[in-house]
């Protein structure tokens, strides 16, 4: 019997954030997610079944060749099998997780956005969503996730005037601390999906 997954969305956009923001990728959003953040922006809660090879029919036809898989948060499902079966059709992929899971380990780029204790200990991009949270809280992420990249996203609260102070926060910690860089959402600054 073949392995399903419950797959939310398929999508062919640009990243929007982080390390590979402008980057042509295909996104998979898993459906399901172990937390429910108060500021998420995704609605992962419906699905389709699809095989890993369902999974690659549905892709096949964008000219991109790098796969991002999202959630909700993508390791409660995803597994070498899947990670291979991209390889195997010339994919390269990246995930995106909390970081509350192990991901598989063929993986080649991982994001770990942090919003309750992790349990990794290494990734290639960090990405910490400032909402203004106390020094140590931050720089204590640093400590716990070794990472080649860290990167600070100002937290979109859906309120221009809060966004602005927010942001402005955001700039001004990171020219305290250097080592962090800035990671804006694109994706809603041009309205793209």
């Amino acid at each position: 019997m073949k392995t399903c997954y419950r797959v939310n969305e398929i999508f062919y956009s640009l990243q929007g954030e982080g390390f590979h923001t402008g980057r042509a990728a295909i996104f998979v959003r898993f459906s399901g997610c172990n937390l429910r953040c108060p500021f998420c922006d995704t609605d992962f809660s419906s699905y389709h079944e699809m095989t890993g090879e369902e999974i690659i029919r549905a892709i096949s036809d964008y000219p991109g060749r790098f796969v991002v898989l999202t959630g909700g948060e993508p390791t409660l499902q995803v597994d070498d099998a899947l990670i291979d079966l991209f390889h195997r059709n010339g994919y390269t992929v990246a995930m995106e997780t909390n970081g509350t899971h192990p991901w598989p380990v063929s993986l080649d780029w991982s994001t770990v956005s942090p919003k309750e204790k992790v349990v990794v200990k290494k990734c290639n991009e960090l990405k910490v969503v400032f909402q203004q949270q106390p020094e140590e809280e931050i720089e204590q992420l640093m400590e716990q996730i070794q990472a080649d990249h860290y990167f600070l996203q100002p937290c979109d609260t859906g309120d221009a005037e809060k966004n602005r102070v927010i942001v402005a926060a955001c700039v001004d910690y990171i020219k305290a601390h250097p080592r962090w860089r800035l990671s804006l959402q694109t994706h809603k600054i041009t309205d793209i999906k």
